[in-house]
């Protein structure tokens, strides 16, 4: 059991360069696409320790190998970069300091903890420490929400010779010092939704002479949240939400056109494939009694995240003999929220747990501008992660 006492000792000295990570990355953020500045950082950081780093599609993100590849199988670390579209209105000396830009979803958090397990695991290995061969490759990854990232991580080597995948998410409804795990699907499919309703445009005391798309698109967003719940059997689990409405620049003027975006989200593929089939005849019934034309896109698609069953064991051992049994909790229902995480489930086995990361649950809610983590998860992400790493290597695991 040296060797977990050894990963956590190296967190613990290591807390506060861990911690300093995150305040920077939270002061600075960068939007999904644009993480550059954010991948220099990580890529000095993890090249001054002497290891092997390469540097993602269009400079975005980043692969980090271990120092040695003599292991017959190897184990992959992921965490997302990416910040969103949200002022931040924290108080706090790391508030972001670009306008319109936060980390609301912890993915400062997540790089955070990723960083503290590959410094514990490549300490661990140069000082021989290493209880058996392990070979290891961090991903750092771009673009997660915008469901972009995971494939372009893949496209560029992520999951080549990869056995198994790991990742961590906060939970705000979780207290720091507590872990979330569940097998089976742990998040929900979720498709992101276009709707373009093209009408007629005209003057605003005349709309006789017009086809509203105004009008269209009010009436069409009140029957998808009407009607898609009640074609759904009620024991399945379906969430349809629009997030953008874009249309009209002038109060006394109908326009031509209005842009809707939104997500669709289903546990079930079968559930999936009927929801989106009646999203469209709802759409073209509302196209014919408003005498505009709807077109219906889903651009992007994201599978559920499904954890494999011997992988979240395996990291709820660990968590349990970190933080005893009643620092691991049963997650006993799917999220609905997405994670693009799942892609590279379709290359090896996965597993995801949360990280609990509120001083008080709950704590400010994700996607939000007060959104914050009491800092103390960082140590315990990190060592979750990497504990498990190193069990998974002695355990022999093949899964795939």
């Amino acid at each position: 059991m040296l060797w977990h006492k050894r990963i956590d000792a190296i967190i613990d000295a290591e807390l506060e360069q861990i911690t300093a990570l995150r305040r920077h990355l939270h002061a600075h953020p960068e939007r999904s696409g644009a993480e550059s500045q954010t991948s220099v950082h990580l890529y000095q950081l993890l090249g001054d320790l002497g290891l092997d780093v390469r540097i993602g599609p269009e400079g975005h993100g980043l692969l980090v190998e271990s120092r040695r590849q003599t292991a017959g199988k190897r184990i992959a670390l992921r965490a997302d970069i990416d910040a969103l579209p949200i002022q931040d209105e924290k108080s706090v000396a790391y508030r972001s300091q670009c306008d319109g830009v936060m980390h609301a979803c912890g993915h400062d958090a997540h790089t955070a903890c990723l960083y503290g397990a590959l410094l514990a695991m490549d300490r661990l290995e140069q000082e021989g420490a290493l209880p058996g061969p392990l070979t290891w490759r961090g991903v750092f990854q771009p673009a997660e929400e915008t469901a972009t990232g995971a494939k372009q991580m893949v496209r560029a080597g992520a999951m080549d010779g990869v056995d198994a995948a790991l990742a961590l998410h906060v939970d705000p409804n979780l207290p720091t010092g507590q872990v979330g795990v569940r097998s089976g699907v742990l998040t929900a499919n979720a498709e992101m939704m276009r709707i373009e309703v093209h009408g007629a445009g005209g003057h605003a005391a005349r709309p006789h002479e017009s086809h509203d798309p105004i009008a269209a698109a009010a009436q069409l967003i009140s029957t998808l949240y009407q009607f898609v719940p009640r074609k759904t059997d009620s024991r399945q689990a379906v969430v349809v939400t629009i997030g953008r409405v874009d249309g009209g620049h002038s109060a006394n003027v109908i326009p031509e056109c209005v842009v809707l975006e939104g997500t669709v989200r289903t546990l079930d593929r079968g559930v999936q494939r009927t929801t989106l089939e009646h999203i469209r005849h709802l759409a073209h019934g509302v196209q014919e009694i408003t005498g505009t034309r709807i077109e219906v896109s889903f651009p992007v698609s994201i599978p559920a995240v499904e954890n494999d069953a011997a992988l979240s064991e395996m990291v709820r051992s660990q968590a349990m003999l970190l933080l005893g049994q009643s620092g691991v909790r049963l997650i006993e229902s799917p999220s609905m929220g997405s994670e693009d995480f799942a892609v590279y489930g379709d290359h090896a086995p996965i597993a995801m747990f949360r990280l609990g990361a509120a001083a008080k649950p709950p704590g400010p809610a994700l996607h939000t501008p007060h959104f914050d983590i009491d800092e103390r998860c960082l140590a315990v992400g990190a060592k979750v992660l990497a504990r498990s790493a190193v069990m998974w290597g002695l355990q022999g695991i093949n899964i795939c």
